[in-house]
């Protein structure tokens, strides 16, 4: 039997079964089918431009809790970055506003799933996927982004928003993906996933979002 789904977090829009642009229900039961072992905890992230999808539960037919952020690539750059790179204090602010989104779907997440559960995070967002590139995991149908890669990342972004070239830490300069990667770093960080499994986008829907 399927859990309800919680009441509205702060900051975010209520989730529901209909209208939205990426089918993260869809994602869940392929990350159950495809990559886990039956019993284990799965969550399917999503990472959109204006907001975040989150579905979280044990059985491969229904999640257990749909969560969703008012935290999104395009967003976060607007609101807090004025150009192609942040500045020190910009990243400062960013990462001060969605640790509070976070810490609040954090509070929600823990209704459901206890902290000495280990939670597989999958996604198979391209901006995710750009970002384990630019952070050294190796192409493939099935790739695992860890933490720790995650953070050496953010330390090569923060430099960069220090003075020090993008090119010689080989990363865009684009103010999307600087928000990609704080953003991914928190809910890692603080939800947290020890990793995040990235799967091939397949016939899987994506949408701005």
């Amino acid at each position: 039997m399927s859990l309800p789904v919680p009441s509205r977090l702060p900051g975010a829009r209520a989730p529901s079964a209909e209208g939205l642009p990426f089918d993260i229900a869809a994602l869940y039961r392929r990350a159950h089918g495809q990559v886990v072992t039956p019993g284990t905890v799965v969550t399917a992230l999503h990472l959109g431009h204006e907001r975040s999808l989150m579905a979280t539960g044990q059985d491969p037919a229904s999640p257990s809790v749909v969560l969703e952020l008012a935290l999104g690539s395009a967003q976060t750059a607007r609101d807090f970055f004025r150009k192609a790179l942040p500045t020190p204090l910009e990243l400062e602010t960013a990462i001060a506003w969605v640790e509070d989104e976070v810490h609040a779907a954090h509070r929600r997440h823990h209704d459901w799933v206890a902290d000495n559960v280990a939670v597989v995070t999958c996604s198979t967002d391209p901006s995710l996927h750009e970002v384990a590139t630019l952070a050294g995991i190796a192409q493939g149908p099935t790739r695992v982004l860890p933490l720790d890669a995650m953070e050496r990342l953010f330390n090569r972004l923060a430099a960069v928003a220090e003075g020090r070239p993008a090119a010689h830490e080989g990363l865009p300069e684009r103010a999307d993906f600087a928000a990609t990667v704080l953003v991914l770093r928190e809910l890692m960080h603080h939800m947290p996933f020890a990793a995040v499994v990235l799967l091939e986008a397949d016939s899987l829907p994506s949408a701005p979002g």
